[in-house]
């Protein structure tokens, strides 16, 4: 039995398990190619089924597709990436992912509390935020968006938990 060496866009998305419009999306964006036919009928190398695993991966583990072309666009002419580029690719994204965690588990953690935004309509906003002390730390969801202060010796934080308190603040 003869392998072909080109897919088309249909056998592409159903050994990728990626859509036609997604592989015409990568290709628009430069992450993939192909080659037309004389009818103007897509060919993609069978090595473009590895270049589409890694992008499925890549966004799975939250990459843009920005950096992942990025990524793409470092390997020698534009060849597939191998078991070592992944490698190469992951650790140098790992900490932008550790970055993400942290900023995933502070969510899950304060998903039903205050989140610093400095609303002051909760009604535990008094409690979280008091006198909107995460507003002194500018303006957004601060608790989302900033890595916690380290714990203070004895281990408790302020009630506004992320935004340290000023030593002395009045209500305004």
């Amino acid at each position: 039995m003869r392998i072909a060496k080109e897919l088309t866009i249909g056998q592409l998305a159903r050994r990728s398990g990626v859509a036609p419009s997604a592989l015409r999306f990568y290709e628009e964006q430069g992450l993939i190619s192909s080659r037309r036919t004389p009818g103007n009928q897509r060919r993609y190398r069978r090595d473009m089924l590895r270049r589409v695993a890694f992008i499925r991966v890549s966004q799975n583990v939250g990459m843009p597709l920005a950096a992942i072309r990025e990524a793409l666009n470092k390997l020698p002419e534009g060849r597939t990436p191998t078991r070592n580029d992944w490698a190469v690719v992951s650790e140098g994204w790992r900490a932008e992912l550790n970055a993400r965690i942290r900023q995933l588990e502070r969510l899950r953690d304060n998903l039903t509390e205050c989140i610093g935004c400095g609303c002051l309509s909760l009604d535990s906003c008094m409690l979280a935020n008091p006198y909107d002390v995460c507003g002194d730390h500018g303006c957004g969801p601060r608790r989302l968006l900033e890595d916690p202060a380290p714990e203070p010796a004895g281990g408790r934080r302020s009630p506004a938990g992320d935004c340290a308190a000023p030593a002395q603040r009045q209500p305004a």
